[in-house]
């Protein structure tokens, strides 16, 4: 095993080590617990770190939201999506540990109470108030809220006998501009290293496996340039509209949605340098100076769509929504060109693509490797790696080889590690149960750091008021459907994109 590998592999092992075994007395405020997301995505996951003995032993979990619901109603709303194989008995001791505080999120005595609530609770736990505590701060909030709440805590409930970390959902802003505001209000409340920026992409498995993946192989990380690769596409494809969350997804659409968060956060990763260690800061330092790189995305190299509804009437178009205006420009679908002026990615053009109402659920990251030169073989197809990050996570190498028995023909196969069928008795954790424990062992590294944020509004803020200024009309694609006409032609336009030559088709094992 290699020394990065060894590293990685030692301090993932401590990580949920620390965790386990980690007596810190811990305070949990999920803020929003009423709301979608907590009931989702932020209990669950908290449930799965319970269920695995990864929440430190005194942890207390209060929901705090307007919604007035007894305890009994919070406690049913918050295991309303927990897998229904779970086990009853371990659902009753992690609600044991759950509360509910209802209250608004502008008034003060509301924060009072909850102030009140969590130092009762302590109290009933005889919890030494002079030793170490965490207190974590979830905001599965809207933004419009964020910076009401955050006030709120730093004058009312925060503990300053105590270690406070605050996670805060995205998106972190609408713009360059907006972005910046947020991060100067969160800012003057907290310090950096209070504040988690959640993005949950960060936490998925595959994606936190490209480090590993570049930098504990000598022969990945020997071809990771210009000089051998030709294109990287980063898709990522909902087979789902909007479905009745239009009018709150035509503030934001596809770019702000997935773009500028996850499929760039994916990027900066792949296209990074080596960090000078597995430390947080130079993880995100090494992000950060590759985002800096990024030359901001031009209109000409932008394809924009929004679905219509199918032909037999069976599935609803986009602004076939009675919440989206009739006059929307909203792109459902995107697909961007970019370009990384360094000497690592100079000249290598990077395609990010997403949408909603496509073919197929997927997520993965596509590195085309150039033509062989001088080859003994004529029209080659191209060798791949691509990282599959959802829904089934394999990693695979298109490869040519000769057919078996006595032909000479080639043939395209793959180089194949699939998840499901390497590591059958392992169940990869949700990302954010990985994340959560991450903000519970106050590592920073899979988070979004200030500066980061700011690259990133940067790169896409031009095109996205060019979009809204002179309301460019998307393009129309059917539900279901991979996309507007020509969207497989402009990459290969574009991009130099070159499609498989010899009859492949990458299967997953069952």
């Amino acid at each position: 095993m290699s020394k990065v590998a060894s590293h990685s592999f030692a301090s993932l092992t401590c990580a949920i080590d620390r965790a386990a075994k980690n007596d810190m007395p811990t305070t949990i405020v999920v803020f929003g617990a009423s709301g979608d997301l907590a009931k989702k995505k932020t209990f669950p996951a908290l449930f799965h770190l319970f269920e695995q003995n990864l929440l430190p032993k005194r942890t207390r979990i209060i929901g705090y939201a307007r919604t007035h619901m007894t305890v009994e109603d919070f406690h049913k709303r918050a295991t309303s999506h927990f897998n229904p194989q779970a086990d009853k008995s371990s659902i009753d001791k992690f609600l044991g540990i759950c509360e509910y505080v209802s209250g608004k999120y502008d008034v003060d005595e509301d924060f009072q109470r909850l102030r009140s609530e969590i130092d009762r609770l302590e109290q009933e736990s005889n919890i030494d108030t002079s030793c170490e505590r965490i207190h974590v701060y979830y905001m599965a909030l809207p933004p419009s809220v964020f910076v009401d709440v955050a006030t709120q805590i730093k004058n009312n409930v925060y503990d300053e006998s105590c270690t406070n970390r605050v996670v805060i959902e995205k998106p972190f802003g609408h713009d360059l501009e907006s972005s910046r505001q947020l991060s100067k209000d969160i800012g003057g409340l907290f310090e950096e290293s209070e504040v988690f920026r959640i993005d949950h992409y960060l936490g998925k498995e595959m994606v936190k496996n490209i480090m590993t993946l570049r930098f504990a192989n000598v022969f990945y990380e020997a071809v990771w340039d210009r000089h051998y690769i030709s294109n990287i596409q980063i898709t990522f494809k909902e087979p789902f509209g909007t479905e009745g969350r239009g009018g709150y997804f035509d503030q934001f659409g596809i770019i702000r949605d997935v773009m500028q968060n996850h499929l760039l956060q994916v990027l900066s990763i792949v296209a990074m340098n080596q960090p000078k260690s597995l430390s947080a800061e130079d993880i995100r330092d090494s992000k950060t100076e590759v985002l800096k790189r990024i030359l901001p995305i031009q209109l000409e190299d932008t394809m924009l769509g929004q679905y219509v509804g199918t032909s037999d009437g069976g599935k609803p178009g986009y602004k076939d929504d009675d919440t989206v205006p009739k006059d929307s420009i909203t792109p459902t679908f995107a697909q961007c060109v970019m370009h990384v002026d360094n000497d690592r990615w100079r000249g290598v053009p990077w395609v990010i693509k997403a949408g909603k109402a496509l073919d197929e659920a997927k997520m993965l990251i596509r590195i085309q490797f150039k033509d062989m030169p001088n080859s003994l073989f004529p029209n080659l197809a191209r060798n791949e790696l691509v990282i599959q990050v959802s829904p089934k996570e394999s990693v695979y190498i298109k490869t040519i080889v000769k057919e078996p028995g006595l032909s000479t023909n080639l043939a395209m196969s793959e180089l194949d590690l699939t998840y499901k069928t390497r590591y059958h008795d392992i169940k990869i954790p949700d990302a954010y149960a990985t994340l959560i424990l991450d903000v519970l062992n106050g590592d920073h590294s899979n988070f979004v750091r200030s500066d980061e944020l700011d690259e990133a509004w940067r790169i896409f803020t031009p095109l996205l008021h060019q979009i809204e200024n002179d309301r460019v009309k998307p393009l129309p694609y059917k539900y279901g459907s991979s996309g507007p006409e020509g969207v497989y032609q402009f990459v290969e336009d574009r991009v130099g994109y070159k499609r498989t030559g010899l009859e492949y088709h990458w299967q997953a094992p069952q």
